[in-house]
């Protein structure tokens, strides 16, 4: 048999950290069995890495005296999952609160700083980045860990701090009355055809800034300047709202439309399409629990649901693309840019910044 000595000897530190980390799981897991027995609460952190074969029965119980849980999104259908969530576990109410990343953000820091630990959940996109960076969110363990690539893990040192949950692409939104579909731009190249001049939009938003910004990584800055001169509007609106005027017609089309919005658009009627013009731009929404989470056993119930193949084919459903590995469709197995994966939180910060000024001083000279 291979002594202690000889195991270390040929596995370096990398074998010493998997140790540090096997053992850091067992002191948590004799620290809950031993909490369990004398009946004490358990902590956010160890209901959070609990791994015991007792897992579902401790958070069910759990939860039925939690009795709700408190989410904070920043999509739309995200709301669809947590009714659904409802229906199976009737004993649980999802109290939730949606708005844009940084409003969700400025409200969670706002509320730690003055001790009211409300919120049990945060979904929402590269803002988690700086939330973990705060020290606001937990890490967690999960049974569904496995069918996540690692591009859609935020790794933690005992399990995961955040994992993705929905995936929103950024593409071409037109008009199919305007424009027949055989002769709406391929790629990004084609937006520089004649015939698209004066008749393209975009926003100015954290979505339009990020489309800018991977054209400009990919096209290079005399793509973006011989863009400007096709008389590209800047419409102070949000992606859905763009979305509208195309269907109307008022746009015939639009670079900085989300999928899953044209695919609710064309079930209620609207003559609109959606096209990847690659690489296209990703946004991963993902969910993570709060370090002072109120109903950690609920929301560890929830965060299982969602990551769960159920809950993933509730959003898919809507038009929303999958994270899960064994879930992917055909329709987005595209060329993809990630930038929360591609830069780090300072980096992506100054980044965009640059890429802001880039879109007003192309887009919106003069104006």
């Amino acid at each position: 048999m291979m002594s202690l000595k000889n195991i270390r000897r040929r596995c370096g530190g990398s074998c010493l950290a998997l140790g540090r980390l096997i053992l850091a799981v067992a002191i948590l897991l004799a620290a809950v069995g031993t909490a369990v027995a004398a009946g004490k609460p358990l902590t956010v952190a160890e209901i959070a890495l609990y791994q015991g074969p007792d897992r579902e029965k401790l958070l069910m119980e759990g939860a039925r005296k939690e009795g709700q849980i408190t989410l904070y999104h920043s999509h739309v259908h995200f709301k669809i999952v947590a009714q659904e969530f409802e229906k199976k576990y009737p004993f649980l109410k999802v109290a939730e609160w949606r708005s844009d990343g940084k409003d969700l953000f400025a409200r969670v820091m706002e509320e730690y700083a003055a001790g009211r630990h409300l919120v049990d959940m945060v979904n929402t996109t590269d803002l988690m980045v700086f939330l973990r960076r705060e020290g606001i969110l937990q890490d967690y363990y999960s049974p569904h860990l496995s069918s996540y690539g690692d591009e859609y893990k935020a790794k933690g040192k005992a399990g995961v701090t955040y994992m993705a949950t929905i995936l929103n692409y950024i593409g071409l939104g037109f008009n199919t009355e305007r424009i027949p579909r055989a002769e709406a731009p391929k790629s990004l190249k084609d937006l520089l055809d004649p015939r698209w001049k004066g008749k393209m939009s975009i926003t100015p938003n954290n979505t339009g800034i990020q489309w800018v910004g991977n054209a400009l990584e990919v096209m290079g800055s005399d793509f973006l300047e011989k863009l400007s001169r096709q008389e590209v509007k800047v419409q102070n609106m949000s992606g859905g709202a763009l979305l509208g005027l195309v269907g109307s017609g008022e746009v015939p089309l639009s670079p900085t439309i989300f999928d899953d919005t044209v695919v609710v658009a064309k079930r209620k009627g609207a003559p609109v399409e959606w096209r990847a013009l690659e690489p296209v731009v990703t946004f991963v929404h993902s969910l993570g629990i709060t370090v002072k989470a109120p109903h950690p056993h609920a929301a560890m119930l929830f965060l299982d649901f969602v990551h769960s193949r159920e809950g993933q084919q509730i959003m898919m459903k809507a038009g929303i693309g999958s994270p899960r590995t064994d879930m992917s469709s055909p329709e987005t197995r595209f060329k993809k840019t990630i930038f929360r994966t591609k830069y780090g939180p300072e980096e992506f910060e100054k980044k965009f910044a640059e890429w802001d000024k880039l879109l007003r001083t192309r887009f919106l000279r003069g104006k």
